[in-house]
Order: C-alpha cells, then structure tokens, then sequence
C-alpha cells in the first residue's frame, strides 16, 4: 500500500501540512506488513501556479499509484480527482510520522 503523507518537511518529524494542494512536499510511503518498507520525497512544484493546484497535485499522486492521502484539508475539486482514482482521504494533523503510524495501527 502506497501512503502520501502531505507534510512541511522532507521527513516524517516533521508537520502534516493543513492544505493538500499547497503543502511543500508529498512523503510517499510504502507499507508492507503493517511496516514502512521504503519512502520518496517529492517537493511540490505547483505551489506558485495561481490556480488549480489540488486537481494538478491530486492527479500526480494518482499517476504514482497512491492508495491514500494523510493531509491537514484537501478541497472539494482535488478530492473529486481523489475519489475518481479510489484514493483514500484521511485527515490529521502533528507530526507526519505519528499521523503515519496512527493509519498504520488502524489498518
């Protein structure tokens, strides 16, 4: 299972972003066993484009074969091309590794 974590920075100490289209990295998580088995860093390019940014975002997640996302929000037309693609939308808020692990436990 694929996780994109939304986060303010490049690793998993770091906060879950409050907003999916304009968080400044995607951390895309592997989960095997109930355990991380590797990750990606992917700095979001879209952020200064005026308009919109969560369909361009939530499409790139689905072009690399997410299963859910862990965000702070995510607005109404990125969640539209979210469900489209059955990617799951899970709200949180802290750092991304304790959000992280929370999904993990209850999966």
């Amino acid at each position: 299972m694929k996780i994109v974590v939304c986060s303010n920075g490049k690793d998993l100490d770091q906060d879950v972003a409050e907003n999916f289209g304009r968080c400044p990295y995607f951390l895309f998580t592997e989960i095997e066993n109930g355990k991380i088995s590797g990750s990606e860093v992917v700095e979001n390019t879209n952020t200064e484009q005026a308009g919109g940014v969560g369909v361009a975002v939530a499409q790139m997640v689905a072009e690399k074969n997410a299963n859910a996302v862990i965000a702070g929000a995510v607005g109404p037309r990125a969640l539209e091309v979210l469900n489209q693609f059955n990617i799951r939308v899970y709200k949180a808020s802290g750092s991304a590794g304790e959000a992280l692990e929370k999904f993990i436990s209850t999966k």
